[in-house]
């Protein structure tokens, strides 16, 4: 990881969860308002060299909801207010504290959960298991989700062939303007 990335990663990190703080603060009193469970919701994901660590997320789903991968869990197990957070990406706020934690990345492969063992073998075939998770990524802008594990993987070895700061900065506008 390069220095500038460390930087932006860690700077950015910040200031998002600063700029953020009210909204992120709105969004926890309507998930709260709007079912039982806990505001945040944390759950073991694959990070850089294949190591677990806890990532955090606004609580999407009724709790008791199983734990799958995005594309396999029933759309009907997501709240009404959960699908509202999920639209504008709000969900992912909490992870701004797994990249000053130094466990993600602002942009990089988005981490898997220990079950998804297909996709954890091709990231480390290709040799992404190197590099930290990201909360966002080039599949993502790409609309590339985990349903294609093969491709998923592609995709991110292409991000960490060509990866360079502007690219990460290409990635996080693309991030936020996509639709």
């Amino acid at each position: 990881m390069t220095t500038a990335k460390k930087i932006l990663d860690r700077a950015g990190a910040a200031v998002l969860l600063v700029a953020t703080s009210p909204i992120l603060l709105l969004a926890m009193l309507a998930v709260r308002a709007s079912s039982p469970g806990p505001v945040i919701f944390s759950q073991t994901r694959i990070g850089r060299e294949g190591v677990h660590f806890r990532c955090h997320k606004l609580r999407t789903m009724y709790q008791g909801t199983p734990s799958l991968p995005s594309h396999e869990t029933p759309v009907s197990a997501v709240t009404p207010v959960g699908k509202r957070l999920r639209k504008f990406k709000l969900d992912e706020l909490p992870q701004l504290w797994n990249v000053l934690r130094g466990e993600m990345s602002l942009v990089g492969p988005r981490p898997c959960l220990p079950i998804q063992t297909e996709l954890i073998e091709c990231r480390r075939r290709l040799g992404v298991l190197q590099a930290l998770p990201g909360m966002t990524g080039l599949a993502q802008i790409r609309g590339i989700d985990m349903s294609d594990p093969r491709l998923l993987a592609e995709t991110d070895a292409a991000y960490l062939r060509t990866a360079s700061f502007w690219l990460d900065i290409r990635i996080l506008f693309g991030t936020l303007y996509r639709g």
